[in-house]
């Protein structure tokens, strides 16, 4: 048995992976790799849908959970974050759902478990990652119809639900809403989990990082970092923080400013740097990993970890400053 996961943040700052997404891109694969033989007559165009090759290029998936966790990783995420029916809509497979997400999750805690069989004093845990979908309730996409919406609360709690309720069954041992960039769609998700554990008797701790999307400081949505905390500070929630579209520095204010307010634990992931011409990153494990652990350093967070662009290199290089530094201690919940 893994000891509860808040034993081990209040003594230590973990460390969650690195880019599944960057990782597969280096395998260069191609449409025939992404099909496999069960999908080699699929009518529908099937590269570029990382959450499938769970099904049909398995051990890569798995060597990629494996070299995170050679890195240091005591958090992996499942390679979940589209697999969603919303979001299988574009490639046709919204029937897959619940293998993709049950596949996934087994990929993922196979690798943990023997990771945790070999160094039982360093116990990994799997994450169930929930992307936000490739639609927004929030703002439409319609210019010429501001009032016009793609999706609703109701659509995207049963998206999230079904994709909850395969994650639960495949034993995760946290669930994770990530790259919120519209707050109503987290809180879709929240409702759908928070829903479903209430139904169950599920004690799974609940994790929710968003991103800020340009220098603005705000999400898509409007939201401050503070204003995000305080929309979803009702969900019960193991952690708030931040991941993607920025790098390592760009995050200073806004890690800072969850740090203050927020009375759980902080996470922090983000890209390797800011893209570049080519669509690349190109901050070094080195560099990336002296700014995170500045904000080790000063108290600012309790999970470190990377984002787009991120390798186990630079996972290792995280892991090593984290490991210098003493988790943030929690402020008291307002009104406490």
């Amino acid at each position: 048995m893994k000891p509860n996961i808040t034993d081990i943040l209040d003594q230590r700052i973990m460390v969650i992976d690195g880019a599944m997404g960057t990782m597969i891109q280096k395998h260069m694969l191609d449409e025939a790799a992404y099909r496999g033989d069960r999908f080699r007559d699929f009518p529908h165009s099937l590269k570029g849908n990382n959450d499938l090759l769970v099904l049909t290029q398995p051990d890569i998936i798995a060597s990629i959970h494996q070299a995170f966790l050679e890195a240091g990783a005591d958090i992996l995420e499942t390679n979940t974050f589209n697999a969603n029916s919303i979001s299988m809509a574009d490639y046709h497979m919204e029937h897959l759902v619940r293998e993709l997400n049950l596949e996934a999750t087994r990929l993922a805690k196979e690798a943990a478990d023997a990771y945790t069989t070999q160094n039982p004093d360093k116990p990994r845990y799997v994450a169930g990652a929930i992307g936000p979908t490739n639609r927004t309730a929030s703002l439409s996409p319609d210019v010429n119809n501001p009032g016009y919406r793609a999706v609703n609360f109701d659509d995207l709690a049963a998206a999230y639900r079904e994709q909850a309720e395969a994650l639960a069954d495949g034993g995760v041992d946290l669930f994770l809403v990530e790259t919120v960039f519209d707050t109503l769609n987290c809180k879709a998700a929240l409702f759908a989990i928070n829903s479903l554990k209430e139904e169950r008797g599920l004690s799974t701790p609940v994790m929710v990082s968003g991103t800020i999307t340009d220098a603005s400081g705000r999400t898509l949505s409007g939201q401050t970092a503070e204003a995000f905390w305080i929309s979803v500070s009702h969900a019960g929630l193991l952690s708030i923080g931040l991941n993607c579209a920025l790098g390592a520095d760009q995050m200073r204010p806004y890690i800072e400013a969850l740090s203050k307010n927020a009375w759980v634990y902080t996470t922090l992931y983000p890209n390797a740097g800011l893209p570049n011409e080519f669509g690349e990153y190109d901050d070094t494990p080195d560099s990336m990993a002296g700014v995170m652990a500045s904000y080790c350093k000063e108290g600012f967070v309790n999970i470190v970890g990377g984002c787009c662009g991120t390798t186990p290199e630079h996972i290792a290089a995280i892991a090593r400053e984290a490991s210098k530094y003493a988790p943030r201690k929690k402020p008291l919940m307002a009104g406490a």
